[in-house]
């Protein structure tokens, strides 16, 4: 059912391992770009995390790790669902993340009709997907993020990051890691 073992960079959970499924539909976070983009984003402690397109659930999990309040994980793959669960089970941390299946717009719709709102959104989808979320998922993120939100995108260095011009964007971060590349947005905080 997995491959490599990726682990926790840091946090309360720091050093420990996660699985991620066989085979090459699911891309995980290297260690590494995990490690560079949690010192960007810095303090995470208390916020509610939506882990789109969650794959091993490698991001949302690091967040829990460094103090996130709660992660919501959102993911289709009957692989990567299966190692999501198996990864929080195994890190104790079923008091704080959940894990919805379905489309990543279909959620995002029901998460806005149910008031959740989200302070820090991970996105990683498959890179053949990226320019559709461009035009699909920005109009539909509005409602469910905080004001001084922050969207994490993760993207191939080939390719750019979509624009989401729907959203208030303050703030622009681009860090590029081999043929990762990793886009932070800051929202307005009006």
């Amino acid at each position: 059912m997995t491959r490599g073992r990726l682990r926790i960079v840091a946090g309360e959970l720091g050093g420990r391992r996660i699985s991620a499924p066989a085979g090459r539909a699911t891309r995980p976070t290297a260690d590494r770009v995990r490690e560079a983009l949690f010192s960007i984003l810095g303090d995470v402690t208390g916020e509610e995390v939506i882990d789109l397109y969650a794959g091993s659930g490698a991001l949302g999990l690091e967040a829990l790790s460094r103090g996130a309040a709660r992660a919501t994980f959102v993911e289709q793959s009957p692989a990567a669902l299966a190692a999501i669960r198996q990864n929080i089970a195994d890190l104790g941390l079923e008091e704080r993340a959940s894990v919805v299946v379905g489309d990543v717009e279909a959620v995002i719709r029901r998460e806005a009709t149910s008031g959740r709102r989200y302070r820090l959104c991970l996105l990683d989808p498959p890179y053949s997907l990226l320019s559709r979320i461009s035009g699909a998922l920005g109009p539909l993120l509005a409602p469910v993020l905080e004001p001084g939100a922050r969207v994490v995108v993760e993207h191939s260095a080939r390719t750019q990051a979509p624009d989401f011009a729907e959203l208030p964007i303050v703030t622009r971060t681009h860090r590029t890691y081999g043929d990762t590349t990793v886009t932070i947005l800051g929202l307005a905080n009006p």
